[in-house]
């Protein structure tokens, strides 16, 4: 026997509108996200090149220091090389 209660509540064009919205969210939605996501993905990327300059730099004054110490230019080591 056929149910006489309809599919869809009392809103007129209701299912239309749901296929309205869902095209609405594929449309909109999924782009909007992806853009975001790639924005935080760049912003915390960026965030990182000053941490690690630092560290380069740190690194740098730290070799620098221990070239001191040892005394020893570094263009010993090329001679060195090409010598052997």
């Amino acid at each position: 026997m056929v149910s006489l209660v309809p599919a869809f509540g009392g809103v007129p064009g209701g299912p239309e509108l749901v296929i309205i919205m869902i095209i609405a969210v594929l449309l909109f939605g999924v782009p909007l996200v992806l853009v975001a996501g790639a924005v935080v993905y760049l912003t915390t990327r960026s965030d990182n090149g000053g941490a690690d300059a630092d560290r380069i730099a740190e690194l740098e004054a730290e070799v620098e220091r221990l070239r001191e110490q040892v005394g020893d230019d570094g263009d010993d080591l090329e001679e060195e090389e090409e010598s052997s």
